[in-house]
């Protein structure tokens, strides 16, 4: 029996150094791996190269690594809730690569396929392709580091040529990841909209580090229902099913409206 349970988030986190690269699922604040995150903040790890959709909140998620500067360099699809990176973006203390949501997805897969690079017609004729897309500010509104040019090929696709841009794949030394349920040998289930990023980050780790809601014991997972195979789990820890879980913006309506 291949048990991969840890005692808690402060030891499975542990080995993560100094400069290490973050795959963190999560969209918006949908399935944060919010106890691992925290236990990352508590240890003082820093000079991190994080991939994750977004950077949470500025009191929550990704944001309490931010807010303590310990993310040298995010990759994300989506920044808009966070004033504070904002401001460390503009002043040149961050940089971003900002790419496509779905080419993001796509870039994780590919990593934890064992798959190098793929073409996608997501970007061509823009700055994604073209480059020239500001990575990092000087301070001074000048742009110190730009994104390259990407390698554009045409290809046929129903009797006709199209443009495909060459996108890389990622994979990270380290994944982060946030699931409702799993077994001790790391097979997940996720809810909902967790599961957009969740597994695909996972795959893109070397080493996948996966907080649960509930743990369950082999066998415990109609194997039906597993979204993420095991084999791409390293570490599993339970946080129970009353933490925390937060939204970005709630709307309401009076009621009878």
């Amino acid at each position: 029996m291949i048990d991969k349970t840890w005692a808690s988030a402060a030891e499975a986190v542990a080995d993560i150094p100094d400069g290490a690269s973050l795959a963190v699922g999560g969209f918006g604040l949908s399935g944060n791996p919010i106890g691992l995150i925290e236990a990352l903040l508590a240890q003082g790890t820093t000079d991190l190269s994080v991939v994750s959709n977004n950077c949470g909140v500025d009191d929550w998620g990704l944001g309490v690594l931010l807010n303590a500067r310990r993310i040298r360099k995010m990759t994300s699809s989506y920044v808009g809730e966070n004033k504070e990176f904002e401001r460390q973006f503009l002043s040149g203390e961050l940089e971003l690569e900002l790419t496509p949501q779905g080419t993001l997805a796509e870039k994780l897969r590919a990593g934890g396929s064992g798959i190098a690079a793929f073409y996608t017609q997501t970007g061509v004729g823009t700055q994604v392709a073209e480059g020239g897309l500001p990575r990092r500010y000087d301070g001074s509104g000048g742009v110190a580091l730009a994104s390259p040019a990407k390698d554009v090929r045409v290809f046929e696709v129903d009797g006709e040529d199209r443009d495909f841009v060459l996108e890389e794949a990622i994979r990270t030394d380290f994944a982060l990841v946030h699931a409702l349920r799993g077994d001790r040998h790391g097979n997940l289930v996720f809810n909902k909209a967790a599961r957009n990023f969740n597994p695909l980050a996972a795959m893109a780790g070397r080493v996948c580090i996966a907080q649960v809601e509930e743990l369950v014991e082999p066998g415990g997972l109609d194997p039906d229902s597993i979204h993420l195979p095991g084999v791409y789990v390293h570490r599993i820890i339970e946080v129970g099913t009353g933490i925390e879980k937060r939204i970005e913006k709630r709307t309401v309506r009076a009621e009878g409206n």
